[in-house]
């Protein structure tokens, strides 16, 4: 058994979903969105180093800090190891040990819908640890299984290993098997993909490379640190310099096909168990939409979104509010992760 097995067996235990292990220290735990901190055993650096192999070691030793997924007691991890006051720490995100289906994450039926689609660019977005990466693989999973394609993946690290299916599945890691984002997309253009998935939209090049990969006839997902459509679009436009916005905001309106905002809440006391739900907002690209992103009018998205229901369209707002009615979270919750709580109150009532 690894050193580090054992804090790996206890967050399994205790429906952890993050470990943070400090050199010196005792090791804390994320449960369900909460920071515990148990008594236990003083984190050594050998138990740490005991992650790595020798050339993560060596770069360790550079000063550099770590991204690379593993696998111990059974399951798949994401670990991120840093430095802290000449301290090594890492922060460890334990992996399902399957890929979940979208039913069992409880997301939106519509997001079947948005997976159909032949060519175009879909994103996931919402604060970090709020899912994004466990909902991109479901739906690369259910695009897999549900029908035969060429599905490429540009990932850093591989968090979810996809098992067999119809589909063909290339996964490639950033810094293992191609330089970068950006390179991994360019590159995929020559690679005969059908559906191509980005990690992460992190900067002018990716976000580039990922609009022209859908408009070139390929199904592109990915994910932005960004809560709520408006603040998305608006983070794709800006990342662009001033001369060429105009043109990014055509280009988006022609290719975007729509966004998932998602954030993990706390289940409320009287939901009958402990866990986090996911609250989603919902936004598809129906024509209004493409004319506001395409005028640069993104703050009268939510209007647009509000009125979309019939398409399967909410707002995250209007999904809280909905969540406090069925006594799945509390009211103090919503209030405290609504980004309008004005509105929010105005939806409780």
């Amino acid at each position: 058994m690894a050193l580090t097995d054992k804090y790996i067996l206890f967050a399994i235990a205790n429906s952890c979903s993050d470990i943070h292990l400090t050199e010196g220290r005792v090791a804390s735990y994320r449960q369900h969105g909460s920071l515990i901190t148990p008594d236990g055993d003083i984190v050594t650096r050998e138990e740490i180093l005991s992650l790595c192999n020798e050339e993560q070691i060596a770069k360790l030793n550079q000063g550099l800090d770590l991204d690379f997924a593993t696998a111990t007691a059974d399951r798949r991890q994401r670990v991120n190891v840093y430095h802290e006051q000449e301290r090594l720490c890492v922060a460890i995100r334990l992996l399902n040990e399957t890929i979940p289906t979208l039913e069992q994450l409880g997301l939106p039926e519509v997001l079947k819908t948005l997976a159909a689609e032949p060519r175009g660019l879909i994103l996931v977005t919402g604060p970090t640890g709020s899912g994004k990466s466990t909902t991109l693989a479901a739906m690369i999973d259910y695009i897999g299984r549900s029908r035969r394609c060429h599905i490429l993946t540009a990932e850093d690290p591989i968090e979810y290993v996809y098992g067999e299916n119809p589909s063909l599945i290339h996964q490639r890691e950033v810094g293992r098997d191609v330089t970068s984002f950006a390179d991994a997309l360019r590159s995929a253009l020559r690679e005969d993909p059908d559906v191509i998935l980005v990690g992460e939209m992190r900067d002018f090049e990716t976000i580039s490379a990922a609009v022209t990969a859908a408009e070139t006839g390929h199904l592109v997902l990915s994910t932005l640190h960004t809560t709520g459509a408006a603040r998305t679009v608006d983070r794709i436009i800006d990342v662009f310099p001033p001369h060429s916005q105009g043109q990014i905001r055509t280009q988006l309106a022609g290719v975007i096909k729509g966004v998932i905002t998602q954030q993990l809440l706390p289940l409320a006391p009287t939901a009958g168990k402990k866990g986090r739900i996911a609250a989603t907002e919902i936004m598809i690209a129906t024509d209004a939409v493409c004319n506001l992103i395409r005028e640069g009018k993104g703050h009268q998205l939510n209007t647009v979104i509000q009125s979309g229901a019939g398409l399967g369209m909410h707002t995250l707002d209007g999904c809280m509010a909905r969540f406090v009615k069925e006594g799945k979270i509390t009211q103090e919750t919503a209030l405290k992760h609504s980004s309008n709580p004005q509105e929010l109150k105005n939806l409780l009532r």
